[in-house]
């Protein structure tokens, strides 16, 4: 296999019907995903060589979709379990094996259903996301978190914010500008599920949900599938789309420690990641045109700004608060919307997202520049965190 080869990029990009998509099994949704970014490949279910399968709350899809798929001469499949994190796993493995000469081409994707018709999506998820727990999971440490009542996301990570607000003073109105930046740009997304505007009075008057997160402070849930097909430069520069060349690529992962003296919710390990993606692909932070941010909370967003480097740790909360992740901003940032408004496909919504806009699809919401794009991904309660940087250019042409 060549050096050119083994160069990896994204050449094909599926998205199926998202949002309140009922009478579908999650295997049927990740079999269009993969069918459709083969075909946006312009390729055939045969070229692939490698499949990797990430599931949601649900858990209900996993290496026996290549069955399903008819795929018989498989170099590479697993399942990957980094929660929001899996996207940039994924495609950091995807492009390893490809590297190795393992595999030529490896699809990856994400497949989910946790909504049901006439049941909240709170509710939805929730008992989704109880089937997962394994027996036991409450002894311990786990079972003192239970019974104080700090036993979900919703909870926990409103106890990351309110650190964060004690520490640096960051403030709930602070946060409802990334809610309404990323509205703005979700005006432009035909796929999202919100795109009528959204003022920071109308993000402050939202019902909390865990205080200090309101209502809009919080992702969406959605029922659907994404996926992408992974691929060597040579091969990709021949297909009917624009190969998205992958630059570099990281990840960090750190057990929860809540004791006295941690930094749990202050810093992240997107702090060891993101750089370590930035050294590899080349880069400093003042390079990125567009960031597409792992948004399960509007905080997860504003902290990950800080550990990357876009502005001083404690800064999070000024930096975000004077229009500069909003469409005409200095920060191209969640430009579909991302998961407070778009949808929420963990970390394949910022991925999904990332190559649009490095394709230059993005119609209204296009970013003005889309040389270098930073992709996060963020698992369990700030514990995972994959980062991907990407480029419309082979490395060192920009």
């Amino acid at each position: 296999m060549s050096g050119s080869s083994r160069r990896a990029t994204i050449a094909g990009l599926g998205i199926t019907e998202m949002g309140k998509v009922y009478g579908r099994s999650t295997t049927s949704l990740a079999i269009d995903a993969v069918r459709l970014a083969v075909t946006d490949a312009g390729l055939v279910l045969s070229d692939l060589d490698g499949l990797l399968v990430t599931a949601g709350v649900t858990d209900s899809v996993g290496i026996g979709l290549a069955s399903a798929l008819g795929l018989q001469q498989l170099s590479v499949l697993n399942e990957v379990k980094a929660f929001g994190a899996s996207a940039g796993v994924m495609v950091a493995q995807a492009a390893a094996a490809i590297a190795a000469g393992s595999a030529t081409t490896v699809a990856c994707v994400f497949a989910d259903t946790p909504l049901k018709p006439k049941v909240s999506a709170g509710q939805s998820w929730g008992s989704s996301a109880s089937r997962r727990k394994a027996p036991g999971a409450a002894r311990g440490y786990a079972g003192w978190s239970l019974v104080s009542g700090a036993a979900s996301p919703n909870i926990l990570y409103a106890l990351c914010t309110r650190r964060h607000m004690e520490r640096y003073g960051t403030t709930s109105t602070q946060l409802a500008h990334i809610a309404v930046a990323q509205r703005s740009w979700a005006a432009g997304n035909p796929l999202a599920t919100h795109r009528e505007p959204m003022t920071v009075t109308e993000h402050q008057a939202s019902r909390w949900i865990a205080e200090p997160l309101h209502l809009l402070d919080c992702c969406l849930v959605s029922n659907g599938a994404v996926a992408v097909v992974v691929t060597g430069a040579d091969r990709a520069v021949y297909g009917p789309r624009p190969p998205v060349h992958i630059w570099g690529y990281g990840q960090a992962h750190a057990p929860r420690h809540m004791h006295a003296g941690s930094q749990w919710g202050l810093v992240t390990p997107a702090a060891r990641s993101g750089p370590q993606a930035m050294r590899m692909a080349g880069i400093g932070v003042d390079d990125i045109d567009v960031a597409e941010l792992y948004d399960c909370y509007t905080y997860t967003v504003l902290v990950t700004l800080e550990d990357y480097g876009f502005c001083a740790k404690g800064e999070g909360g000024a930096f975000v608060s004077d229009g500069r992740l909003a469409p005409g901003g200095a920060l191209a940032c969640n430009t579909g919307g991302g998961q407070l408004s778009s949808f929420y496909m963990w970390g394949f919504t910022p991925l999904s997202e990332a190559i649009v806009q490095a394709r230059g699809d993005g119609g209204a919401r296009q970013a003005p520049r889309n040389d270098v794009l930073i992709v996060s991904g963020n698992g369990g309660i700030l514990e995972h965190h994959s980062t991907l940087v990407l480029s419309p250019h082979e490395r060192g042409s920009a």
